[in-house]
């Protein structure tokens, strides 16, 4: 199964990959290798073959099926049919008229898609087949708000300084806040730690394993983010979260819509559109 892809991409396949483990396959998961810890937390995954992109790709021996759940091709479904599986579940693509797959729809809910395509060959996956296993380790204190400041690519990104604006509030109001990112991302960190008048130790950025992360965000009361792949752990452990979207849609990457423990945020394709208050009024709003 390819998704040679991010944390949040991954975590949208979760059912899928269950539908396949679900029929009795042995699943191999090409994915990046930093994504092990998660990909064995969804217990679908039998081994996880490292995969850091597209061009990588390979596999040394006789393959029964190929899945497709990388993207609509072509050059996805190219790679994978160059590995000579006696099988191939994808998209149909104009490119690969011996792929009788279903019609890709563009502006589909990527856990939606994905169940659709295996669902189209015959298994029964569950959109809201989403959880995770939470690992052992560390608890943050009780009551901790998770603020994370990074996200995948600048368009994504809130502004630092209301990130501060928010943490700092949250803070006085009684809250342990704790502010995570990867190593990139430290820097950032601190300075809205600085600018939000917490400690240094309250920067978990560049210093949690993926696996310890997936723990924080099992135990913590509230996440605050962007759209990045945090914010997909948070509806995999069922922690409330207060979500800034732009420019993607909550309607392709968002949390499901029936659970209102998970406040979206989103005014058009730039996140900055969002303000301190409106993001302070949605945690207000969420439960104890």
């Amino acid at each position: 199964a390819l998704r040679a892809l991010g944390r949040g991409a991954l975590l949208t396949a979760v059912p899928a990959l269950r539908a396949l483990r679900r029929a009795r396959m042995r699943v191999v998961l090409a994915a990046p290798s930093w994504l092990r810890d998660v990909a064995a937390l969804t217990g679908a995954v039998d081994r996880l073959h490292p995969t850091e992109d597209l061009a990588e790709l390979a596999w040394p021996g006789p393959l029964d099926l190929a899945v497709n759940l990388h993207g609509k091709g072509p050059r996805s479904h190219e790679r994978l049919l160059a590995l000579g599986p006696d099988r191939l579940w994808a998209y149909a693509h104009p490119d690969f008229p011996e792929v009788k797959g279903p019609e890709w729809d563009e502006h589909e809910h990527e856990v939606a898609r994905w169940c659709r395509l295996v669902s189209w060959y015959g298994l029964a996956a569950d959109p809201a087949d989403l959880a995770l296993r939470v690992p052992r380790g560390r608890r943050p204190p009780p009551g901790t708000v998770l603020v994370h400041v990074g996200g995948k690519g600048t368009a994504r990104r809130w502004p630092p300084e209301r990130f501060a604006a928010v943490a700092r509030e949250l803070s006085r109001r009684g809250h342990p806040v704790l502010l995570t990112g990867d190593a990139r991302e430290r820097p950032l960190a601190l300075r809205v730690a600085t600018a939000a008048h917490l400690p240094p130790s309250a920067v978990l950025a560049g210093r949690t394993s993926l696996r310890a992360l997936c723990g924080l965000v099992a135990h913590a009361r509230l996440l605050v983010t962007t759209d990045t792949g945090i914010a997909h752990l948070a509806t995999a452990y069922d922690t409330p979260s207060v979500i800034i979207f732009g420019p993607e849609p909550p309607s392709r990457w968002g949390p499901p819509p029936d659970r209102p423990w998970h406040r979206v945020l989103h005014k058009g394709p730039d996140p900055a559109a969002v303000t301190v208050d409106e993001v302070l009024a949605a945690v207000t709003g969420r439960p104890a």
